[in-house]
């Protein structure tokens, strides 16, 4: 299994950099940021710090998506990023919330997330694609190699992912539901004439390593709230109790009120109090290390790839070592 690091750009961008290189020295792989241009820092002007200064890491945006920058830029800046470092970037893709929310647009349509998967792999890769009805090929491309993973919940979102995607990413990471969502997302595969095993499974999610369960779970209940955006969409989609997604994903936000995007994934996010303890805990990883150590087992054995740390918590620094010193190395890292 491997491990990757997620993080908020917050200034100053160099404390993105220092963990990402504490995360690396400790055997992560991927380090990861979220994409929201008002919210945080912009992350590709990171991610080329972040790789001048590891050596292995492998970066990328969880997750950007095809609404914020044309598609083409995308591509253009992926594949310099790939041609400076040596094909290390990887591009986590969703629908968008809080980028397009935050701006004042929707978040993108599944058709026009599916056609910017592939337009962007294309162009990234070397291949020509076509944009706004125009053929377009970047002509510098030389080798160039990038993974797309998508984002997803719904049962339409995981077959597109199944259908396009190099790889899923779920974020929670509770068993009953990966073990549910994986099987869509091969189903899926193996329908469209993919190998199912070829699409890569990441679950991320906050990691907090300590005896302290009440603690933790204040530190990480703000993960709720940002999965309960999602899901709140799925329920008007769908309905509360159509069968279409299960309802131990969809019953917990009943007493939500709404979302200010200003606490996004943030310890301490007023809008997260309707979140119980049971879904703190169903969703992230808490407690000693073993009990990391156990869940983590159980996803393995469920087909996950990649566990990717969410620290968005008072305990970054701790949490990596942790990783690092014990957790990583029981996976063969």
């Amino acid at each position: 299994m491997d491990f990757g690091l997620v993080l908020q750009t917050d200034p100053p961008a160099s404390g993105v950099v220092d963990l990402m290189q504490r995360a690396e020295n400790n055997g992560f792989r991927y380090g990861w940021t979220f994409d929201s241009a008002v919210l945080w820092q912009e992350p590709f002007v990171i991610y080329s710090r972040i790789l001048d200064h590891t050596e292995r890491l492998i970066v990328g945006p969880m997750v950007t998506n095809p609404g914020t920058r044309t598609w083409e830029v995308t591509a253009s800046t992926f594949a310099t990023l790939n041609d400076m470092y040596g094909n290390r970037t990887v591009c986590g893709i969703g629908r968008g919330d809080s980028a397009m929310r935050v701006a004042g647009r929707r978040p993108n349509t599944l058709a026009r997330l599916g056609e910017a998967i592939d337009t962007i792999r294309d162009l990234a890769e070397g291949r020509e694609a076509v944009v706004d009805g125009n053929p377009v090929r970047i002509p510098w491309v030389e080798d160039g190699r990038l993974p797309v993973w998508m984002a997803a919940y719904g049962p339409k979102a995981l077959a597109l992912t199944g259908q396009k995607a190099d790889g899923f990413i779920l974020q929670l990471a509770d068993p009953f539901l990966t073990e549910w969502m994986v099987k869509a997302v091969r189903d899926a595969a193996a329908e469209a004439g993919r190998d199912p095993d070829s699409v890569t499974i990441c679950v991320a999610a906050p990691a907090y390593v300590g005896d302290d369960l009440d603690h933790a779970r204040e530190q990480c209940r703000w993960f709720g709230g940002m999965v309960g955006n999602h899901v709140a969409d799925l329920v008007s989609r769908y309905g509360e109790h159509s069968g279409a997604v299960p309802e131990s994903l969809t019953a917990y936000i009943k007493e939500r009120q709404g979302y200010d995007y200003s606490h996004h994934g943030r310890t301490g996010n007023p809008d997260t109090a309707f979140v119980p303890d049971e879904i703190v805990d169903r969703f992230c990883l808490l407690g000693p290390v073993e009990a990391h150590i156990e869940k983590l087992e159980r996803l393995r054995s469920l087909g996950v790839d990649q566990f990717a740390v969410y620290a968005m918590h008072d305990a970054k620094e701790a949490t990596i070592d942790a990783y690092g010193e014990r957790i990583i190395p029981a996976f063969g890292g």
